[in-house]
């Protein structure tokens, strides 16, 4: 349990730091997210984007436990 809360600690430390870097990226405006924006309405679902995160932590964690 304590390696679990250095490692999350670790990885908020590194997002909080890298933020300026990760702000720049594309995610949440990527081909496939659903937008639809009309006078008094406006929704966004971003797909696209859910499932690159969704693979990428999938990996890691599998990094992580071999």
């Amino acid at each position: 349990m304590q390696r679990a809360l250095i490692l999350i600690g670790l990885v908020i430390l590194a997002v909080g730091l890298l933020w300026p870097l990760i702000a720049k990226l594309p995610l949440g405006r990527l081909p496939g997210d659903i937008v639809i924006d009309r006078p008094g309405f406006k929704f966004f679902f971003p797909l696209t984007t859910g499932i690159l995160v969704s693979i990428v932590l999938s990996l890691i964690a599998w990094l992580f436990r071999k």
